[in-house]
């Protein structure tokens, strides 16, 4: 097992599927009973992380108790909260950083505290804050957002400068405070956005004092495709947000960074819109976890990947479909074979899927950290294998 601090932990880490397309609590037992009997490590292409269990879960807190790494928090201050917020200051390269329970709350009150009363702000079309926070900012913060770039993953300099020029015409003064970026893009499935054009935009927004956040969920997967550091991304931008759950294996949670003078008292309005949680270690210690070495372990992933995916396209049954600039996400097209049939038989051959659509023969994979798991060649081998059990 070559998974880094999840692997040595957890023998059987990574083995249930994302909400996105769960299995059932049966399915699971009967593929792990199958599974451990066939001695085979299981590998899961539904989510960008391991997807504990409640039980995996429950005894890596015991582990890191037992092992004195956790310190409680007061009303998530102090404690294991804080060493995880320094932890991510330093990684991110920014003076302080703070731990929101929800990614969703960390991008609104970013966003609201850059604005300072400035209330336009330009962000993607396709964009979480604009299409899954139930218009958090627009209702609570009287922010209005204003969407570029519909479809795709990146605006351009150009279509922000249409936006200042069209602003600056109207009859009464309403600037645009923030310019919000999400990268890599979840509704484009992980496209990343142009990072040169990045940082045109950073240096034309600092020039023209609007201030800049990152919605970077997922940077450290990006990062790990790039060889640009996290801290060089969160570099264009004032603030930046990454999640806590996706790939560093928390409950919840996500981390907020920034300057101290945004950042310091941001416990207060965390409080006020009711994320003053009692108790967060449970959420902060298992990240702390996995934090250290990430990149390397995901690097690792990723040559698994790319050796499965020169291996399945060499076959006639599969075509495999890349994601344009993008990361960690793509696409097998089964031809040739029964795609309900396919996909339990892959998941009895320990390799979990989400199912595919009514009627789709598209299987959307994701690669994660339970690659590291097994060879490439073994990987490939079971999902031929699965082409023909009965």
């Amino acid at each position: 097992m070559k998974s880094g601090a999840a692997a040595t932990v957890l023998g059987l880490a990574g083995n249930v599927s994302s909400s996105r397309s769960r299995p059932t609590q049966q399915q699971l037992k009967n593929s792990v009973q199958a599974n451990a009997a066939a001695s085979r490590e299981i590998v899961q292409f539904t989510s960008d992380g391991l997807d504990l269990t409640p039980l995996e879960y429950s005894r890596l807190l015991l582990k890191l108790a037992e092992e004195k790494k956790i310190e409680a928090d007061y009303y998530s201050l102090g404690g294991v909260v804080r060493e995880l917020e320094s932890k991510f200051a330093q990684v991110l390269g920014k003076e302080s950083a703070v731990f929101m329970p929800t990614g969703t709350l960390a991008n609104h009150l970013a966003i609201r505290a850059l604005a300072n009363g400035k209330t336009r702000v330009i962000l993607q079309s396709e964009s979480h804050v604009y299409n899954d926070s139930g218009d958090c900012a627009q209702t609570l913060s009287n922010l209005n957002l204003i969407p570029l770039a519909n479809n795709k993953a990146t605006f351009t300099l150009q279509e922000v400068e249409a936006v200042l020029a069209k602003t600056a015409s109207g009859r009464v003064a309403t600037p645009v405070g923030v310019i919000s970026i999400e990268s890599p893009v979840r509704r484009k499935s992980g496209e990343m956005f142009d990072y040169e054009e990045m940082k045109r935009i950073s240096s034309f927004a600092r020039k023209n004092n609007i201030r800049l956040h990152l919605d970077g969920a997922r940077l450290f997967l990006a990062s790990a495709y790039t060889g640009v550091a996290p801290a060089e991304y969160a570099a264009l931008f004032d603030t930046v947000y990454v999640s806590l759950w996706k790939y560093f294996n928390a409950a919840s949670g996500a981390i907020l960074a920034g300057p101290k003078n945004v950042i310091d008292n941001m416990f207060h309005a965390r409080r006020m819109f009711g994320g003053g949680l009692p108790a967060a270690w449970t959420y902060a210690a298992i990240p702390m976890n996995y934090v250290d070495g990430f990149t390397e372990r995901f690097k690792a992933a990723i040559k698994v990947s790319e050796d499965l995916i020169e291996r399945l396209g060499r076959h006639p049954n599969f075509r495999i479909e890349r994601i344009q600039a993008g990361t960690n996400v793509f696409t097998l097209r089964l031809q040739g074979a029964d795609m309900d049939a396919y996909v339990k038989n892959l998941n009895g051959n320990g390799v979990w899927v989400s199912p595919p659509g009514k009627d789709s023969k598209v299987l959307v994979l994701h690669v994660n950290e339970t690659l590291n798991r097994v060879s490439a060649s073994e990987l490939a081998e079971r999902f031929i294998q699965s082409l023909s059990i009965k």
